[in-house]
């Protein structure tokens, strides 16, 4: 079971390597899982590769932060026209958006029909406004762990911060009190325990990006690994 521990707002730093952590970095490396199918979203459900669960896994680097709501904030900085800074209350009282998609996770599974409420990522940006020069988005969690998306990926039609799931506030190890939601991508892109979100003008790699994974990562495609050298 992942180690809890009671997040410092300023402590961005990352836990050591767990033994998940150092098997998915050799699973890079020897291209596990990898069936070299290609399929498309409109005529197949479940992506190459995937197979289905009734449960929700649970994978994290090993420290699990609990932030009491009392003390969490999220941070929008970067190459946007009005940075944010919401603390709880603020956050919540943002437009509420609902959505059911599937998941799909880099290390086989994947979960249909997740029900969803949140802040709508396009409605971020509508308030937050990012500039023309603004191509991707870097995402940070309060265990120090980092994802990146292009700017295109994170405004998806579907995408969400969620706060709850299946009606329920969305629960520790699952990233709460809000993680990112992109469906289209591996779920390793859809970080957990937000706590800033930086609109940048050029592409910096996460922590599984730097680490062997794909930087976009398309299910459809199988886009699980880098092709870097």
């Amino acid at each position: 079971m992942a180690e809890e521990y009671e997040a410092a707002r300023g402590d961005d730093a990352l836990p050591a390597d767990s033994k998940l952590t150092t098997t998915k970095r050799r699973w890079a490396r020897e291209g596990k899982f990898l069936t070299g199918r290609v399929t498309r979203p409109e005529n197949e459900r479940l992506p190459p590769g995937q197979h289905l669960v009734r449960d929700w896994p649970v994978l994290d680097l090993g420290l699990q932060p609990r932030i009491p709501l009392e003390t969490w904030r999220l941070d929008v900085t970067g190459a946007v026209e009005t940075p944010v800074s919401w603390d709880w209350p603020t956050f919540r009282a943002q437009k509420q958006t609902s959505e059911v998609t599937d998941i799909h996770c880099v290390t086989t599974w994947s979960r249909y029909d997740n029900r969803w409420e949140g802040l709508s990522t396009r409605d971020l940006l509508d308030l937050v406004m990012p500039r023309a020069e603004a191509s991707h988005v870097m995402l940070h969690s309060y265990d120090g762990y980092t994802t990146n998306l292009p700017l295109e990926d994170f405004a998806a039609e579907d995408a969400l911060l969620v706060h709850s799931w299946e009606g329920q506030p969305l629960t520790l190890e699952h990233g709460g009190p809000v993680r990112l939601m992109v469906p289209h991508l591996y779920f390793w892109k859809s970080a957990k325990w937000l706590k800033k979100i930086e609109f940048r003008t050029s592409d910096q790699r996460g922590f599984w990006e730097e680490r062997g994974y794909h930087n976009h990562a398309d299910p459809w495609k199988e886009e699980r690994y880098s092709d870097d050298e």
